[in-house]
């Protein structure tokens, strides 16, 4: 996996396995994790989220942008040991407005179809976190990737 091109890959394939992730935000000098239903740009630059904009989570990342977004392949299984892979993503995220809410909500819905209705909501905003950095690890070894 020490190939950029591999690595790519990989994370496209763990991303098309994966409907949700953990994002970490920070609020009042306390970190916060929430369970997010993302999707992936094609380039890998962004990952996209939906939210409600009375959340804590989105209050936080208003008031402090920098976010992490860890995705896994997980299956709960012993062999998880030797094979699962946890990927951290790291960036700013904002709330996107106008032709990119459209842009980025198409590709949240190509992922989550039955999240229409939600993502219509006028509360709902929906997030991008502009990816600068991706860690990848196994078990005991992590590689990084910008994208």
């Amino acid at each position: 996996m020490n190939d950029s091109g591999d690595l790519r890959q990989t994370l496209k394939d763990v991303f098309a396995a994966q409907r949700f992730c953990v994002l970490a935000t920070q609020g009042q000098g306390q970190p916060y994790g929430s369970l997010v239903a993302f999707a992936e740009t094609d380039d890998l630059k962004q990952l996209v989220f939906a939210t409600h904009r009375d959340s804590r989570k989105f209050s936080n990342l208003t008031s402090d942008p920098r976010v992490a977004l860890v995705i896994d392949s997980r299956s709960n299984d012993d062999s998880d040991f030797r094979n699962a892979m946890a990927i951290t993503a790291l960036g700013p995220a904002h709330e996107a407005t106008g032709h990119e809410r459209e842009q980025l909500a198409g590709v949240y819905l190509a992922k989550h179809p039955s999240l229409v209705g939600f993502i219509g909501s006028p509360e709902v905003a929906v997030c991008s976190v502009e990816v600068e950095d991706y860690f990848v690890s196994g078990f005991s070894d992590v590689t990084r990737l910008q994208p």
